[in-house]
């Protein structure tokens, strides 16, 4: 070869390695050469959507994610105790209550999340004001009605619930439930104290039969004729309608729903959420995961997988999910609900809510 084509040659080589550095420039997502290769979330969320999400950030990164269960208070007090004892373990936490999110900003154990890519990512709504944590998924707690005996037309608002059109045909989930505690949480910032309770009470005076089970399980009374109406979260009709059971595929068919308060305060939206832990050993990686979950890709994944509504505007959803129509949500700090859960606790067991 002469010393010219050497010279070409070498250009050539110069030229590849330079595109090459390029395009790794733009790579968001750190790999497990970047610090430790291990991000362990303290989750109280028990979804294998998660599951799914964070195997494919894996694969992206190489970085491994394990999750350790449980109750998020449990979790808090894990948080806690490690990082009284200098062995932090956790890196992030994720709950499903904008309440519990807030709790866990109270009790010390989260920092602030500092990352311009994920803030453009998420609706201001749907994140701490001051930077704690940030939504991950929403979802409508809604009016699930029986189609062959219940007319759209007649629903209206939750409030309505407590009429006497709707005696002995109410269904709903215990009030030990963290679902139903933040909706009349959510109703005691915007409606008062006494409002609130005596929707409490009117709910228990017009149940069909004392509350039992899950949301799937009032789904199934109302197709078994048992209510004929009930207060449901939106994603567990996705779930009932891929789980591949044909008990509950015909179950759906028998049911609609409603977006209640859509002319007064709007209908009650939770979030799930996640935030960063006060002592995380492996910062730098827990806060790309974070930028990941709430990214287009890791968004159409979870709402294609747990039917919850996306963060990420431009997400791919399900077509089922489509059919169930836009609504306005209640306008409303997520941290109102944790500053009123015990009072919504207590106004339950006085009435009657078993």
């Amino acid at each position: 070869m002469n010393q010219r084509a050497r010279r070409l040659l070498l250009i050539l080589i110069l030229l590849l390695t330079g595109c090459g550095q390029t395009a790794q420039r733009h790579v968001q997502l750190p790999n497990a050469g970047d610090g430790k290769g291990i991000i362990h979330i303290y989750s109280a969320r028990h979804y294998n959507a998660d599951r799914a999400i964070y195997d494919a950030f894996e694969n992206k990164t190489g970085i491994k994610v394990v999750e350790v269960k449980g109750t998020a208070e449990e979790l808090v007090q894990r948080m806690k105790r490690e990082a009284a004892e200098t062995e932090a373990v956790a890196d992030l936490f994720v709950a499903v209550d904008g309440g519990v999110l807030q709790h866990a900003k109270e009790a010390d154990v989260l920092q602030p999340i500092d990352s311009e890519e994920i803030v453009r990512q998420v609706p201001v709504r749907l994140r701490d004001s001051e930077g704690y944590w940030v939504g991950i998924a929403s979802r409508a707690r809604v009016i699930a009605y029986a189609k062959d005996r219940v007319k759209p037309e007649q629903l209206s608002t939750y409030e309505a619930l407590t009429g006497e059109r709707w005696r002995g045909k109410v269904l709903v989930r215990s009030s030990g439930s963290p679902y139903n505690q933040s909706l009349l949480a959510s109703f005691i910032a915007l409606n008062g104290e006494q409002a609130a309770e005596n929707w409490a009470r009117g709910i228990v005076k017009n149940l069909a039969r004392e509350p039992s089970g899950g949301d799937r399980d009032q789904i199934q009374a109302i197709a078994k004729g048992i209510g004929d109406v009930a207060l449901v979260n939106t994603y567990y009709l996705g779930q009932m309608l891929t789980s591949g059971d044909p008990e509950e595929a015909e179950a759906i068919k028998q049911v609609g729903i409603y977006y209640p308060n859509q002319q007064t305060n709007g209908t009650h939206l939770n979030i799930s959420g996640i935030g960063l832990a006060k002592h995380s050993p492996n910062k730098k990686a827990a806060i790309s995961l974070i930028a990941f979950i709430v990214s287009k890709e890791g968004q159409s994944l979870l709402a294609q997988k747990s039917f919850e509504f996306p963060v990420h505007a431009e997400a791919e959803i399900p077509e089922f999910m489509r059919e169930w129509g836009e609504f306005r949500p209640q306008e409303l700090d997520f941290a109102l609900l944790s500053q009123f859960h015990q009072q919504a606790t207590e106004m339950m067991r006085r009435a009657g809510w078993k």
